[in-house]
């Protein structure tokens, strides 16, 4: 009898067999011309076409440039880290030692410093250039010698690229602080009970935030080949508070509900509180590997924190299912009024569906809702600014690859942030599927 394949191999989740490059795409409607640059996405397409774990394939980029009103390419390339050439390569040796460079780099790619990383939180970042090709890993000149966030935070007031390393073996968690000019400039241990998964992190202006959750390393699981971690009920949960140029001394922890957190969408500093908006879920992973929610549900939810009372206050701000949280990169650690997330549909099994996105006005309250259309799935949204446009406003675009399930193709596509639920006023038609995917960015020419 026949096995049913995982949800990560089949339909749009399947991955595409051919890196290809093509020039000059078709276009339906119009290209703002101001957008000059490079969109690229990440995301796992595992060359054999198994993987055991969605989050567990080998890194693939598709990218769109844009010059002059036009879509002047479209390419997909590996990360041709030594994964790709040998899937079999172990990362921890027997001596314990582990390999940084034995990377899948599949889940996020940014820009900073003049240099593209693409990231997973396992290992060192691999540098690619504008055409997706891979020039290689880097440790930082030899200063990083830890793991590498898959989502650093690059400060719009300082130019500092912000990360940390997490691993399942002392040290359990290092904060990482990169110069505006790409120096590793402060690697430091902050000091938490065991090996737990950290996929994201966020500052404020003035300080760094961990989060320190019930979703702990299962060595069992690790040798099984899947992924390692599964929920505990007995680790607690807690949020890190420190100066971004302190050390583990000056780390206040807050003890909150039990919960778990893939993605932060922003914090900022009033005086001292820390206000931090996530997509949260009750639980995850009671069998490790597993992908349900505990409550199906990931709402977007609020933390207020009293760094002089030690008090801090939970809310939830929307409970509708959502994920990938996105502010304006010039936002990152300030108040933001606007936010966008992907909104979730009625999914099938443990296969996430994604309908369109929500717009979030946190001043007024209010939000927005816009369908991506029958058949039609959206990836993460991502918000460019207009030219001129006032720091913390919506006048900008959306960007974000979407999949046609009727004609089996995939479409980059540019809405106006500011108009939010008249559609997109342009549709890139791209020549192959684009996979369901995880994290991009906008690289404008000029960086």
């Amino acid at each position: 009898m026949a096995v049913e394949k995982p949800f990560h191999l089949q339909g749009n989740f399947a991955p595409v067999k051919d890196e290809i490059t093509a020039h000059d795409l078709e276009v339906e409607g119009a290209i703002p011309p101001e957008l000059e640059g490079l969109y690229v996405r990440n995301g796992a397409n595992p060359p054999s076409g198994f993987s055991e774990h969605w989050f567990l394939g080998q890194g693939m980029l598709h990218g769109v440039q844009l010059s002059g009103g036009r879509a002047t390419s479209y390419r997909n390339r590996y990360v041709r880290t030594p994964y790709l050439e040998n899937p079999e390569l172990q990362r921890v040796s027997d001596t314990g030692q582990i390999d940084r460079t034995a990377s899948v780099a599949n889940t996020h790619v940014i820009g900073h410093s003049g240099k593209i990383l693409a990231l997973e939180e396992g290992s060192f970042p691999y540098l690619v250039d504008r055409e997706l090709n891979t020039l290689g890993c880097t440790d930082f000149e030899g200063r990083l010698t830890t793991a590498f966030s898959a989502h650093p935070k690059i400060c719009p007031v300082t130019g500092e690229l912000l990360s940390f390393g997490y691993g399942q073996f002392p040290p359990y968690l290092t904060y990482l602080r990169v110069s505006p000019d790409g120096k590793l400039v402060q690697a430091e241990e902050i000091e938490v009970p065991g090996p737990t998964m950290m996929h994201d992190f966020m500052i404020t202006e003035r300080r760094a935030l961990f989060m320190d959750l019930p979703v702990v390393f299962d060595l069992e699981a690790a040798m099984a080949g899947t992924m390692p971690f599964k929920w505990s009920d007995d680790y607690g949960a807690r949020i890190g508070i420190m100066p971004r140029t302190g050390t583990n001394a000056d780390v206040v922890w807050f003890e909150i509900e039990p919960c778990y957190v893939f993605h932060g969408m922003n914090a900022w500093d009033e005086g001292d509180r820390v206000v931090y908006d996530v997509c949260r879920m009750s639980e995850i992973w009671r069998e490790a590997g597993e992908m349900q929610a505990g409550d199906g549900q990931i709402t977007l939810h609020r933390f207020s924190f009293d760094l002089a009372s030690g008090v801090v206050k939970e809310e939830t701000l929307d409970d509708r299912p959502m994920e990938f949280p996105r502010v304006a990169a010039a936002r990152v650690g300030q108040k933001n009024r606007f936010g966008y997330t992907l909104a979730f549909g009625e999914g099938e099994g443990e296969a996430p569906a994604m309908a369109g996105y929500y717009k979030f006005d946190l001043q007024t309250g209010a939000s927005e809702y816009s369908a991506a259309g029958p058949g039609r799935s959206p990836g993460e949204p991502v918000f460019v600014p207009a030219p001129g446009a006032e720091a913390d406003s919506d006048d900008g675009y959306l960007l974000s690859f979407v999949f046609d399930a009727p004609t089996n193709r995939s479409e980059f596509v540019i809405a106006d942030a500011s108009n939010f639920a008249s559609g997109p006023i342009a549709r890139v038609k791209l020549p192959q599927r684009v996979p369901v995917g995880f994290h991009g960015s906008w690289i404008p020419d000029a960086d």
